[in-house]
């Protein structure tokens, strides 16, 4: 019977499976949060952009579906930006609500005793080393470490995951989430392998059934072939996306705004599938996905292949003869 009893990301969270929904704003919602905890994964809620009731009202929607734990997300560059909003998140979130809380984009140093003191644990999303070390050093119980095949947030010459959790893996006294490049359970035990215990995927999650972005946008992951990186968008250092006529064009400098994230009307392309006026925002796991899927078979199916990957591996040590 396999199990992931001992497992470090499984004991701060009290989620069955250490597999993590990326808190990628406007798709983190209840429907989304409470069929990936529902299923054993850790649903992760952002607290961005919706008013306070309105974010209540999710947060009951993932309990109405779930009675296994979830988290919430901090954006702490822009809750910071906002003072106000930052002291009404802060004071809804740390009531007691959830056990565990994840921090990114930011000095996680802000929150973290307040975080403590709710009694709650917190990890802290990372695209470095050198991030995963201070944040460390700040007091996190874990880190997500997310590497360069990731969506959006990368610097020019940030690592791959498959060099950043060997690098990682020798400095970081905490457990390692990964994040980048993994999008099933072939992938997980590959991050496993290289020193994760935990992953966080966030395309193959906008490409399920309950991501509230319109089909057309969860369509062209499906179809993707190829992905483009997309240098200084706002709101990103660079960004990923489905290669097609509109994302090339941007890269070219010859349609769309660079000043606007997903340059372009993002909502339009969200909600009402208009791929041609904004780009498809993906990693570059959206290569290897090729069906919308329950969130809840999303995480059942990545469960079973990382434990068939993780037989498999094992069924090469032949017995020794005598």
């Amino acid at each position: 019977m396999h199990s992931f009893a001992g497992n470090r990301v499984v004991g701060h969270t009290g989620a069955p499976f250490p597999i993590f929904q990326a808190p990628i704003g406007l798709i983190s919602r209840g429907d989304l949060v409470g069929a990936v905890s529902g299923a054993g994964g850790v649903g992760l809620m952002e607290t961005m952009f919706l008013p306070i009731p309105d974010m209540q009202a999710q947060f009951d929607l993932v309990r109405a579906r779930s009675n296994h734990p979830f988290g919430l997300h901090f954006l702490v560059g822009f809750l910071s930006s906002q003072p106000e909003r930052e002291k009404a998140v802060l004071d809804w979130a740390l009531d007691g609500k959830t056990k565990f809380i994840t921090t990114g984009y930011g000095d996680p140093a802000r929150y973290i005793r307040r975080i403590k003191d709710a009694g709650m644990t917190t990890y802290h999303m990372t695209d470095t080393l050198e991030e995963a070390l201070r944040a460390e050093d700040a007091g996190v119980d874990g880190v997500v470490l997310g590497g360069a095949e990731k969506g959006g947030g990368n610097g020019r010459d940030h690592l791959h995951t498959f060099a950043l959790l060997q690098k990682a893996r020798t400095r970081i006294g905490v457990p390692i989430v990964a994040a980048g490049g993994i999008a099933d359970g072939h992938g997980m035990a590959a991050a496993f392998a290289l020193g994760a215990e935990g992953v966080m995927m966030g395309t193959r999650f906008i490409a399920s059934q309950e991501c509230p972005w319109h089909d057309n946008y969860k369509q062209a992951i499906v179809e993707a072939e190829q992905v483009i990186g997309i240098t200084s968008v706002s709101g990103f250092n660079s960004m990923r996306a489905v290669r097609n006529e509109f994302s090339e064009g941007v890269e070219r400098g010859e349609l769309g705004d660079k000043t606007k994230p997903y340059a372009g009307d993002a909502r339009a392309m969200f909600y009402e599938g208009r791929t041609d006026v904004a780009i498809v925002g993906c990693g570059e796991t959206a290569v290897l996905i090729d069906e919308i899927k329950p969130a809840a078979e999303i995480v059942t199916d990545t469960v079973r292949e990382f434990w068939g990957e993780i037989d498999r591996l094992a069924n090469l040590r032949a017995p020794v003869s005598a």
